[in-house]
């Protein structure tokens, strides 16, 4: 006989295959039709504030695996943020000027920068910059990011541009801006000065020379005809030499060699010799450094000078202890160069060729004239050695073409002016991990000042005036105000577009007298953009300054996380960020780098039409982003199959809640302890996904729930319960009760992974019972699970499952032993003593039940051979006495008993009457 009608097995609609590259569009279009984010924000208006502050991307090209794990870390921490009670906004953001957008603008349209003009390729750089924003975006949307989509802030917005000149003309009125000739990073292929966070280090192979600089007047201290040896990979600064520092410290010497005599750090005379062919002793008593400040020495070419100076940067590690200084050409030699009076002297143009300054090199470009100055040196017969070397050295990000260090003049922030109060508000901030306060502390307190200046056309112009008459700077109160004003009215092109006489307040005049003026030619470090967006987005009246969480990269400590707090503590006197959270880079799952040389690229849009994006907010919430991540196609299968197995979880028991509503809830007295044990289970579950939420510690969210639905749902609780659940009768209290806890396991744990899974959980959520008229989940508020706490269940409840551990154990060897097939086919006997055998006679008449067999006893009697002896218990197990019943598929002697049911149980007769 067929039994089946009469059992209540599983209906559900909701389909067990994800199909979620096919079926995800489908959702994002409806959230857009219903406008999702405008009605949660509706729905948490007057709740208090949680603001995270978004990073602004680069709109110059398709997102990558970074920029989608950024993406997706942020939404889930702002939909967590928001079911937790609070009104939590998310404005996403782009950075819409500078050289990376210049750049590509330039490579795309095949433009000659030079014939170009500013306007026109403004235009150009503009048109590209919002043709990859709208790519972008409709590429955060595709990853189920949720937020103001209509109405993000982009940098090249009039009133962006506007609040970035006032927030440059507040640290210029407090005296933080000034022009200076500095060296600076220079890339010469990108013709700019760059920001330390635009300089990345890689392999370079370099020069190395030895060159002696003949001493002309050695001070009493030093004979003539001594040589002072130094040690350089840059021959091509060698004609910006203006001195040879030595340490005050260290011990130096003369000696004697076949070149004649040489000084040299007696730390480094050794090494240094024998890399020149040379060798001798000391022939001279030793001094110290400071000993020879002020000898002089003549130039290996130049035919001028260059005397010994002292300094604390020079070291033992390489060389000769004796480094060559040119003040124009490093930060450390400029300082020594400021402290001497030394001339400044920077040959180099800003295509890295060199002026008439370098006499005989004019014309070549550094590389070129590295070979010329060796044959310089060599001819007056001072190269003492040379040969090449492989070490790390400073390239352009971008390019990544070798950079020059160049003193130029350009537009400086003195960090040193508000480094105090920046430094005092890192100590105010939660940084996650811990180590990013350390980082950034560092990075402040060592800094050189911020050179914002750039000599490209994209970008915000540097709101400065120049006196046509005496060339003196107009930087007023009044003149910072009326640029504010143009570029709100008419965006920073005005600035290209209009001239000084129509820009300034008429009647503006120099204090020379003069009234005509000339407008700065570059423009604002991309850094300082970013690193104004606290001061005018969360200046909208839905956000709030301070943010409560900026949320990047791990380098970003040294850029945007860096640009944002000087800026803050330059105007405001503290931190725009309440707490910051850094994530790693994306690594293949060899933990290598991503190259398109190494074939090794993740794409994004590719996971996303191969598996969807939820396997990919899957992958985010798996990973402890916090250190550098892994992606690689069998990581993303695994979670594919993880993602299965969740999925599962909710089809058993969307499919067990067909006939099931919020009112039928049995309550908690009338559960049996396995029913209450299932719900203090998903208590304890949500308090730690709460926690890991709100540590954002992702990855233990990942676990929690993967595990509480693989062990402690399918493989115990439903396992046990569909005995229950397809053979009581449909409105029993036993059902009822089963069905129940489904129910809230289903409405909890919908909520608790809706941050992470956000289209599977809107596809879930219909499906559940007692919704209403709430449509989407990303309307729900958090679970409260509390009522369902029970810590001496939870104990008995672990012992328990310890012991059916035991008693799985012994089944699965009799499985292997060919004694039984199906669990139900076996009887088992427990063998126990001391508490675990109270405890287990206590649950005596529940055990077949929970150990899924057609029979189960309790004995305190030692245990027979060939028992299966476990952790806490021994069991033996014997084929179960009876037939099967053909209803329950549990075996009883008792199966027919009933005449008018002869192929079913007792049990099964009285659920059909």
């Amino acid at each position: 006989m067929d039994w089946s009608p009469t059992l209540n097995l599983p209906k559900t609609e909701f389909p067990m295959k994800a199909n979620l590259p096919q079926r995800e569009p489908g959702w994002l279009a409806r959230w857009e039709d219903t406008d999702i984010y405008a009605r949660v924000q509706a729905a948490v208006a007057g709740r208090p504030k949680f603001i995270l502050h978004d990073g602004p991307p680069y709109a110059n090209g398709d997102i990558h695996i970074g920029t989608a794990l950024n993406k997706i870390l942020k939404d889930v921490v702002v939909k967590f943020w928001t079911m937790r009670g609070f009104d939590a906004p998310y404005v996403p953001g782009w950075d819409t000027h500078g050289l990376p957008i210049e750049l590509r603008a330039i490579k795309e349209w095949k433009l000659d920068r030079a014939t170009i003009s500013a306007v026109e390729l403004r235009r150009r750089c503009r048109d590209y910059a919002l043709k990859y924003y709208a790519i972008q975006r409709d590429q955060f949307k595709r990853l189920g990011v949720r937020g103001d989509w209509e109405r993000p802030y982009l940098t090249l917005e009039p009133e962006f541009e506007a609040r970035q000149v006032e927030v440059f003309g507040e640290m210029a009125l407090k005296g933080y801006i000034y022009r200076g000739r500095k060296p600076v990073y220079w890339c010469a292929t990108c013709e700019t000065a760059l920001a330390e966070a635009e300089v990345e280090y890689g392999e370079k192979r370099s020069a190395s020379i030895y060159v002696r600089f003949p001493v002309t007047d050695g001070k009493g201290r030093l004979p003539e005809g001594t040589g002072v040896l130094i040690w350089t990979t840059t021959p091509w600064t060698l004609p910006g030499n203006m001195a040879i520092a030595l340490h005050p410290d260290f011990d130096y010497a003369v000696y004697r060699t076949q070149a004649g005599p040489l000084l040299l750090a007696v730390g480094l005379a050794g090494q240094a010799l024998a890399e020149c062919g040379l060798s001798g002793g000391e022939s001279s008593p030793r001094c110290k450094g400071a000993d020879l400040e002020g000898v002089v020495c003549a130039h290996p070419f130049a035919g001028r000078s260059s005397p010994i100076v002292l300094a604390q940067h020079v070291t033992l590690e390489a060389g000769t202890g004796c480094v060559h200084t040119a003040p124009g050409h490093g930060h450390e030699d400029f300082a020594v160069g400021q402290k001497y009076n030394l001339p400044i002297l920077t040959p180099i143009d800003g295509k890295g060729r060199f002026t008439e300054e370098a006499g005989p090199f004019a014309g070549l470009t550094v590389t070129e004239a590295n070979t010329p100055i060796l044959q310089a040196i060599a001819a007056e017969g001072h190269l003492l050695g040379s040969g090449m070397i492989s070490h790390q050295y400073a390239h352009c990000w971008r390019c990544k073409e070798p950079l020059l260090y160049r003193a130029t003049e350009q537009w400086f922030a003195s960090v040193e002016g508000f480094r105090r109060q920046a430094l005092a508000a890192i100590e105010t901030v939660t940084w996650v991990p811990g180590w990013g306060r350390e980082r950034i502390r560092n990075m402040v307190a060592e800094r050189s000042d911020w050179c914002i200046s750039r000599q490209r056309a994209w970008g915000v112009p540097i709101p400065i005036f120049y006196c046509e008459g005496c060339g003196e700077v107009l930087l007023t109160e009044d003149s910072l105000a009326a640029v504010a004003e143009l570029f709100r009215r008419e965006g920073s092109d005005g600035w290209f577009t209009r001239t000084a006489a129509e820009i300034l307040p008429a009647g503006t005049t120099c204090q020379c007298g003069h009234a005509r003026f000339r407008q700065e030619k570059d423009i604002m470090d991309v850094w300082f953009d970013s690193g104004t967006t606290h001061a005018s987005v969360l200046s909208r009246p839905e956000l709030a300054w301070p943010a409560d969480l900026y949320l990047e990269g791990s380098d970003q400590h040294r850029g945007w996380f860096q640009s944002s707090l000087l800026t803050a503590a330059a105007t405001r006197g503290s931190a725009p960020y309440r707490a910051v959270l850094t994530h790693g880079f994306v690594l293949d799952g060899e933990g290598r780098a991503m190259h398109k040389s190494l074939g090794n690229t993740v794409h994004p849009e590719e996971v996303m039409r191969q598996y969807g994006a939820d396997i990919l907010r899957l992958w985010v919430a798996s990973s402890d982003f916090k250190d550098d991540v892994r992606i690689s196609g069998d990581i993303l299968k695994q979670l594919a199959e993880v993602y299965r197995k969740l999925r599962n979880t909710f089809r058993f028991c969307l499919g067990n809640l067909y006939d099931f509503a919020p009112a039928l809830a049995v309550p908690a007295a009338g559960l049996s302890e396995l029913d209450r044990w299932a719900l203090d289970s998903l208590h304890r579950v949500a308090e730690k996904v709460r926690q890991a939420y709100e540590a954002y510690d992702l990855h233990v969210l990942y676990h929690t729930v993967h595990n509480f639905c693989v062990h402690d749902m399918s493989s115990t609780y439903m396992d046990v319960v569909k005995d229950r659940l397809y053979t009581f009768p449909a409105a029993s209290r036993e059902r009822r009760a089963a069905q129940t806890v489904l129910y809230h396991v289903a409405d909890v744990l919908v909520r608790l992974v809706a941050p992470v899974l956000t289209f599977t959980a809107d596809e879930i959520w219909p499906y559940l019972p007692g919704t209403g008229d709430m449509d989407s989940v990303q309307l729900a508020s958090w679970p409260q699970t509390g009522q369902w706490q029970d810590d001496a269940l939870a104990g008995r409840w672990e012992a328990l499952l310890a012991v059916r551990e035991d008693v799985a154990k012994a089944l699965e060897l009799a499985r292997e032993a060919k004694l039984i097939g199906t669990s139900l086919q076996a009887a088992v006997t427990v063998h126990a003593s001391g508490d675990v055998l109270q405890l287990l006679a206590a649950y005596q008449d529940g055990l077949a039940t929970l150990f899924i067999t057609s029979g189960a006893a309790v004995s305190a009697a030692a245990a027979p051979a060939g028992a299966h002896r476990g952790v806490r218990v021994a069991v033996t197990v014997v084929r179960a006495p009876g037939a099967k019943c053909e209803r329950c598929w549990n075996y009883s002697e008792a199966v027919g008993a009933d005449p008018a049911q002869p192929g079913i149980c007792p049990r099964c007769v009285a659920h059909l009457g």
